[in-house]
């Protein structure tokens, strides 16, 4: 494998920009009241952190650049180039591995402020005492399973299941990090979530781009470089928006002027200059250039994360923004739900970047002369209002604070929106309206053997109902509560497991394992009773579920807890039948126009003479069955 200078070249200067932010920022432990781990360790952590973190990236980018940029071919089996950019991956991944497991020692010192000698000696209650070296373990094992899976990798579906298993290894460090303390971490930590991946695909993308061009023979040149183009414009506007929201959270108006707010806008600055400086010079724009300015950019994070954010040092928040973000300081009023919004920068962007995209669908399908039912079209949308308002209306504000209404927003986004979403019929829109290569991803993705197993009747109905139990009837509530992700991961689990059990009963997309309507019908009848159970056991519990985190909110205007609970027990049983009803209505009129259809076609054949010839022909062959007899 033939050394890229420009990497190494780049590697060097985002190691220089660590070393020479940590070496000025001096004792940055002292200013928290910490005790500070020693020079030697905060520069040796800031240079495996970017050892980790460089190796993630590439690991990332370069399985995007297998699964978006280059061409699959029609089995779904990986070119030539698109198999080296996964073998790429792997090795990435497995530097990856080797560097998270560094730097969990190393994380446990910083946050510790001890020395590397005492930290060794304790490294395990360390480990135990603090959530950044948890993060980093949480790291390893993911990098260890991509380095192992994307070493078979042949196919396009299983590229694409590692890029979304890497880009998920990217987050723990970051959501345990700065942005997950102080006001306003709930935007931080939402904003980065888009962050981390764009720029990891980007970067990652152009080393990726590199290896593929440094080939003797390049097949798709062309069209792999306007497929990279388009994919890093996308990355830089998401890049550029998520990072100045971050930073204007973390720095603070006053701490725009400051050294972390310079840091923070060369870092922005350089990221947005690339695509102009790229533009202007077209085709002889340099890429080894590119890659160190996006290398200065990286050091330039890597060093945002050792200094202290400046909005620590000038505010003091309080005990519910330390939880939530926010306060809620008064009960929840009809006003308060309908005009109290805080954008939930993942669901509720997400929502309305999902309804543009479907509608875009719809009118280029229609300027094509082509039908698509209205219903249909009403139906995505009202799932996409349903999300947007449950996650960042008052509602959306007001579930983490209350028990109640936690319970609102669950129903609302297991029940009710995937029960609209997959009315919607999504895929066979994409299907219809996608050019080739992404309507290939799609159909390929729908056919995989990950979606055949997620999508399997048993397995999609013990996880929609055993979930009700397993989160509220043990501890796993009361500790996700505690940290923002964890909010976001439940979301992401009660949409998901929704979506796929209702798309099997009543969704327009024809799903890997197609149900006849009479099965469809007894699956939703066994999982109806499981629900209705989980609100009566709600509203008779004795014991206040998460306790320890809603004493610590301790809410002046929630004087009884478990009054508060049994009222979400109430919300979960009445908001659990009203869904179901419509899905039963659903269902009962798709069976009906299938019938229809299915005697329409019978009619036909009639029509035809297509029976009269069967029973010709039946006949024919009992006749000569009497003749051997």
């Amino acid at each position: 494998m033939r050394v890229d200078k420009a990497a190494v070249l780049a590697s060097g200067i985002a190691v220089a920009c660590v070393t020479a932010v940590v070496l000025a920022a001096g004792d940055v432990h002292a200013v928290l009241g910490d005790t500070n781990p020693g020079l030697l360790a905060s520069v040796l952590f800031g240079i495996v952190r970017f050892g980790a973190d460089a190796a993630g990236v590439v690991a990332v980018g370069a399985l995007a650049f297998a699964v978006f940029v280059v061409p699959a071919q029609r089995d779904r089996r990986l070119v030539a180039d698109a198999y080296a950019a996964v073998r790429l991956a792997s090795v990435a991944a497995a530097v990856w591995t080797v560097a998270a497991v560094a730097a969990v020692p190393l994380s446990a010192g910083d946050a510790a402020g001890q020395p590397p000698a005492v930290v060794w000696a304790h490294l395990a209650d360390l480990v135990e005492a603090t959530e950044e070296p948890k993060a980093w373990l949480c790291v390893a094992v993911i990098a260890a399973v991509v380095a192992a899976g994307t070493h078979t990798t042949l196919t396009w579906p299983v590229a694409f299941l590692w890029f979304v298993v890497a880009v998920v290894g990217l987050l723990p460090p970051v959501v345990a990090g700065h942005v997950s303390s102080g006001a306003w971490h709930d935007v931080a930590t939402n904003a980065m979530a888009w962050h981390i991946p764009a720029a990891a695909v980007w970067v990652g993308a152009l080393v990726a781009l590199r290896r593929f061009l440094r080939r003797a023979t390049v097949a798709h040149r062309d069209q792999v470089l306007r497929r990279y183009y388009r994919l890093t414009l996308v990355c830089l506007v998401v890049l550029v928006c998520s990072g100045a929201v971050t930073g204007v959270v973390l720095a603070g108006p006053q701490g725009l002027f400051s050294g972390y707010g310079l840091l923070l806008l060369i870092k922005l600055a350089v990221c947005g200059v690339v695509p102009l400086l790229r533009s202007r010079w077209a085709t002889r724009w340099p890429l080894g250039t590119e890659l160190v300015a996006l290398a200065v950019a990286l050091g330039g994070s890597l060093g945002l994360t050792h200094l202290v954010p400046p909005s620590w040092l000038t505010t003091r928040p309080s005990v519910q923004q330390t939880v939530l973000g926010y306060e809620l300081l008064t009960p929840p009023t009809f006003s308060g739900l309908l005009l109290g919004w805080r954008l939930d920068l993942v669901f509720g962007l997400g929502a309305v970047l999902l309804a543009v995209a479907y509608l875009l669908g719809v009118r280029r399908l229609r300027g094509r002369g082509d039908r698509w039912p209205v219903g249909r079209t009403v139906a995505w949308l009202a799932g996409c209002v349903v999300v947007l308002v449950v996650t960042s209306s008052g509602i959306g504000r007001y579930a983490p604070g209350t028990f109640s209404m936690h319970m609102v927003a669950h129903m609302s986004l297991n029940m009710l929106a995937p029960v609209l979403l997959v009315l919607g019929g999504p895929i066979t829109l994409a299907v219809r309206t996608l050019p080739p290569g992404p309507r290939g991803w799609v159909v390929a993705l729908v056919h995989s053997r990950a979606a055949r197993l997620v999508a399997h009747p048993a397995i999609a109905a013990v996880v929609f109902v055993a979930s009700f139990y397993v989160l509220y009837f043990s501890d796993l509530f009361g500790e996700a509560m505690l940290y923002h992700w964890a909010h976001q991961v439940m979301k992401l689990h009660f949409l998901i497991s929704g979506y796929v059990f209702f798309w099997l009963v009543i969704g327009v997309d024809r799903p890997p394992r197609p149900l006849p309507h009479l099965a469809r019908l007894g699956l939703l009848f066994a999982v109806m009773p499981f629900h209705a159970f989980f609100g009566v056991i709600l509203m008779n519990t004795q014991t206040v579920i998460a306790e320890t985190y809603y004493r610590y909110l301790s809410l002046p205007w929630v004087p009884d807890l478990l009054t508060d609970q049994r009222l979400g027990g109430g919300i979960a049983w009445a908001t659990g039948e009203i869904p179901m009803l419509i899905v039963v209505v659903a269902l009962l009129r798709q069976w009906a126009a299938a019938d229809r259809r299915e005697a329409a076609r019978l009619d036909r054949r009639i029509d035809s003479g297509e029976d009269d010839r069967l029973a010709a022909y039946n006949a024919m062959l009992a006749d000569l069955a009497g003749r051997r007899n």
